[in-house]
């Protein structure tokens, strides 16, 4: 590609025949305007009109869905919670991480636009002929035609443009910008799962207190039991049965608060995790009191077809079907001819018999520009098959894509599904749980006066702590079918548009390494897009 073969060598230089291969560059840079391969277009995908819970009164399809939906929850100490995690979240950083990533990816591929070798060139080389090669001729060497040792200069600039007359760059660039916003989409969906995990796992650590204070409210209830039960036995109105029926159910409810305990911190840590925080240092941002979250009178929940715009892994499963469909381009160009052009020009001299060596003179001007055609048309079938693979795979994509928009509204109405029947439950359940109360109070008077025997205090007693117990866990069915329904509306990524997805600390330590101007604060203008468009051939 330097042109050092004697026949360029030999060409002296002229304008003119330089000049000659500009209308040859002008020509193919005008006719690249087409591209092979299909067009993107958005998938089509079944989803149903209405929610089948559509009509009851905790619901609203007319509002749009709270894009800060954990405040409806009216907990101070899980907005804290949230907003921490975040700031803080590791797995969720790593997704921002590969937006930046995905940006200079794309900066490559736009790059292969333009001249895809160019090189400043400069060498210099001790030459030393031999005398027993084919080349050399003894006669020369005799008459001293032809030095043996001479140094020689080189001093030039290369390029190769292959132009895009098939759209395959341009098909890159498309591929790429629809990976960009799926790696975007895929940071929204991160951050609407973390969303939810926060909310639900501080659901259950409200959950674990509010079981041990009941624990700890029927022991001491249990204990006034067997004070009667023992005191009877002292007196002689009753056997040592019923003051060890009334141990033995003390005991086993003692029993539960450590493992209830056990229960606390192991949510506790992984809600430590969560936050990006070592073990131990959650307890701080829960401060507040200890009750299971409570649900809004009334949840927005939209319309089936709104969660296309507003689930985040729907859009990425559509531009991951997008960016596959323009590599059928690049793959289907490879099946053409492709037209380069090259172009060498630089200095070179030597002290070789017969030359001046003077590096900076006209004389040691040379150049070599023209086009290049190349065509694989013996590939034996691999080209065809590599069309082959990737249409494919952007079949298969396709098919993800209706997937998960079944499976979307899967979620949301099973979410829905769970949410409503646990409000239902409650009320039967604040109910039972009044008339076991009720229970005990007349059990243990009955038993105090001998009109009934130990074995009905056990029952009540008993029947009270599982009623307890059965009325928080459907409290925090209620609150984790909600952060549920909410999570697979999609909705909470909102609050981080257009805000750093690479946090300022990790921002300054990244620039100290490694140069990257504005990528790792600023957005991408592509990033304002929705799907890439496609390039029309």
């Amino acid at each position: 590609m330097r042109g050092t073969d004697n026949a360029m060598q030999g060409m002296k230089p002229g304008l003119p025949s330089f000049v000659g291969a500009v209308p040859l560059l002008g020509a193919l840079s005008v006719l690249s305007g087409c591209a092979v391969g299909p067009n993107f277009t958005k998938p089509q995908a079944e989803i149903a009109r209405e929610w089948h819970t559509q009509g009851d009164p905790r619901l609203s399809t007319q509002a749009e869905v709270d894009t800060r939906w954990w405040r409806s929850f009216g907990d101070p100490s899980l907005d804290r919670l949230v907003e921490v995690a975040a700031r803080q979240n590791l797995p969720l950083q790593i997704s921002g991480l590969r937006i930046v990533e995905a940006r200079a990816q794309l900066a490559i591929l736009t790059g292969r636009q333009y001249p895809q070798a160019q090189a400043l060139v400069g060498s210099a080389a001790a030459v030393g002929r031999s005398e027993n090669s084919a080349a050399a001729n003894p006669v020369d060497f005799d008459l001293g035609a032809i030095d043996r040792h001479f140094l020689e200069y080189q001093l030039g600039f290369d390029a190769i443009w292959e132009v895009d007359f098939w759209g395959k760059y341009r098909r890159g660039v498309e591929s790429g910008t629809a990976g960009l916003l799926a790696s975007v989409a895929d940071y929204q969906s991160s951050l609407v799962s973390l969303t939810a995990e926060v909310a639900r796992t501080y659901v259950l650590i409200r959950t674990f207190e509010v079981l041990i204070e009941q624990a700890q409210e029927n022991v001491r209830l249990q204990e006034e039991g067997f004070r009667i039960a023992e005191a009877r036995f002292t007196n002689g109105a009753t056997s040592e049965l019923d003051m060890t029926q009334a141990a033995t159910l003390l005991e086993s409810t003692r029993a539960t608060i450590p493992q209830l305990e056990a229960g606390l911190d192991q949510a506790r840590n992984a809600m430590s995790t969560l936050l990006g925080q070592p073990t131990g240092q959650v307890e701080a941002l829960l401060a507040g009191p200890k009750r299971i979250p409570v649900a809004p009178a009334t949840v927005a929940v939209g319309m089936p077809a709104e969660i296309l715009r507003r689930r985040p892994d729907v859009r990425s499963a559509e531009l991951y079907a997008a960016a596959q469909c323009a590599r059928i381009g690049i793959a289907e160009a490879e099946l053409y001819p492709s037209f380069s052009l090259f172009g060498t020009i630089g200095l070179q001299a030597s002290t070789s018999a017969g030359a001046s060596g003077n590096l900076f003179s006209l004389g040691s001007l040379f150049y070599s520009v023209g086009p290049r055609i190349v065509f694989p048309f013996l590939n034996y079938g691999r080209l065809k098959n590599g069309v082959r693979v990737e249409d494919a795979r952007f079949q298969q994509l396709l098919v993800n894509y209706r997937n998960t928009v079944l499976k979307a509204g899967q979620e949301v109405e099973d979410a829905l599904t769970g949410f409503i029947h646990a409000q239902q439950t409650l009320a039967f359940q604040q109910a039972a749980v009044k008339a076991a109360q009720r229970s005990v109070g007349l059990a243990l008077v009955q038993y105090r006066e001998g009109a009934v025997d130990y074995q009905r205090v056990l029952d009540a007693q008993r029947s009270l702590l599982e009623q307890q117990n059965n009325q928080a866990q459907t409290s925090s069915s209620i609150a984790t079918n909600l952060v549920a329904l909410y999570k697979a509306l999609g909705g909470g990524w909102e609050v981080r548009r257009n805000q750093p997805v690479v946090p300022e600390p990790m921002q300054a330590e990244m620039e100290q390494r490694t140069h990257w101007g504005d990528m790792l604060s600023k957005p991408r203008t592509q990033e304002t897009k929705t799907v890439s468009q496609p390039v029309k051939p």
